[in-house]
């Protein structure tokens, strides 16, 4: 092993706990603040909690995807990142804990149809589908069988956290063992069963506020929209980490390149995946399919579309062609801001229309999802802070201080 990562303060530096701090005291205002409203006006709050939630969320689950593929793949653009994207994945026994108000909403019977009784449904579409479909409502649809579901996904997203949190953290020691082949024992497998329980999560959570439709590639969508979101955020926190040690010693130019690039790859995977659920749905023009589309292109919600497609896609994927723009932190960084705040508006477009039919934006939807985001950055830092910023003792180290380390398999370095 090179002797570089020994002679480096590997901790976070002082300015990770000083962000954590003042997370907390506007994650505690704005907690109060929602619940001011979870009382005068608890279906807004129970919509805008459910929209903080899936985007919270999606970072902690897309951190924990990109650490396993990066225990398949190899390569120090992932190891330098490992730590960030850990702490991210740590915070999951925290967002169990977060379910709890949704499961509170559905005891409530709030947010989704299915738990009314029929005739006390208003939409006509969705009644006339589950009088059709009772089976539907009696075996999957209902309470009970959500919250099991429910504790199942957490569970399982939690026993990947705690492996591979265990075994990294075994690598901040001297004589460390090597843990390569129990991370990818867990990595192929991780990322099937994450495939999964995020599919089932999302027609769950969300594809059922509107239980008259269906996708088979939906939980896909979610899925992309979660490993981008996760990307982007890495690279916000180690521009924030660059301006101190150790970070500033360890992130080198094609390690940000790397970045920028995977952020590109999911980015036209995001637009790739829409396309494709939107051709079909289109080209079948089925009953069951297109009320997804009608309520989000009608009534304000089109414009909304249209910006997605451009300031998700198109700009963003012109900006990321050019390789010194991906080379440089300090540039790329305002772009993974504004992809996170267009993950925001892309959740918020899938899970709004169900509740309004033009376009409206509550209070609770600004002020829920800053509560949780403060709340879970808070545990974010303290998780950061918690351990070095590079697993020292891990075979991998090596690969931050090579100049001749790899970088994503089957992207090609002068991309």
């Amino acid at each position: 092993m090179s002797a570089a990562p020994k002679q480096l303060d590997l901790s976070a530096p002082p300015i990770v706990k000083k962000i954590g701090q003042r997370a907390l005291i506007v994650g505690i205002v704005f907690s109060l603040g929602a619940l001011v409203l979870a009382f005068r006006t608890p279906e807004e709050f129970y919509r805008g909690y459910l929209l903080g939630y899936m985007d919270w969320l999606g970072i902690a689950l897309g951190s924990m995807a990109i650490v396993m593929i990066r225990h398949l793949t190899g390569g120090g653009w992932g190891t330098v990142i490992r730590r960030i994207l850990g702490a991210a994945m740590r915070t999951l026994p925290v967002l169990a804990i977060l379910f709890i108000p949704i499961i509170i909403a559905v005891l409530q019977h709030q947010m989704y149809p299915w738990l009314k009784p029929l005739g006390a449904i208003a939409e006509p579409h969705i009644r006339e589908h589950l009088d059709k479909h009772k089976f539907i409502k009696g075996a999957y649809l209902n309470s009970t069988g959500f919250i099991n579901r429910a504790i199942i996904y957490l569970a399982i997203w939690n026993l990947l956290s705690l492996l591979l949190s265990m075994w990294s953290k075994q690598t901040d020691k001297p004589n460390a063992p090597d843990n390569t082949q129990k991370f990818k024992a867990v990595a192929g497998p991780g990322l099937i069963l994450y495939g999964f329980t995020i599919s089932f999560a999302a027609i769950d959570w969300i594809m059922s506020l509107d239980p008259s439709w269906i996708s088979t590639i939906y939980g896909l969508i979610i899925l992309i929209g979660e490993v981008l979101a996760a990307m982007c955020f890495a690279i916000v926190v180690e521009r924030i980490l660059v301006d101190y040690k150790p970070m500033s010693e360890m992130l080198r130019p094609d390690f940000v390149h790397d970045h920028g690039k995977w952020t590109l790859a999911f980015i036209m995977v995001w637009a790739y995946f829409n396309f494709s659920q939107w051709l079909i749905i289109w080209a079948g023009n089925l009953p069951t399919e297109i009320t997804f589309y009608l309520k989000r292109i009608n009534h304000g919600w089109g414009y909304v579309a249209v910006f997605l497609a451009l300031f998700h896609f198109c700009v963003p994927f012109v900006i990321l062609l050019s390789r010194p723009f991906k080379r440089n932190i300090r540039k790329l960084v305002w772009l993974a801001v504004w992809l996170l705040c267009m993950r925001f508006v892309d959740l918020f477009w899938n899970i709004e229309p169900n509740f309004s039919t033009s376009f409206s934006v509550t209070i609770a939807d600004i002020v829920v999802p800053i509560a949780i985001g403060s709340i879970w950055i808070f545990f974010f830092c303290r998780n950061l802070a918690a351990l070095p910023l590079l697993p020292v003792y891990d075979v991998s180290a090596n690969d931050v201080f090579d100049p001749h380390s790899t970088h994503p398999p089957g992207i090609p370095e002068n991309a």
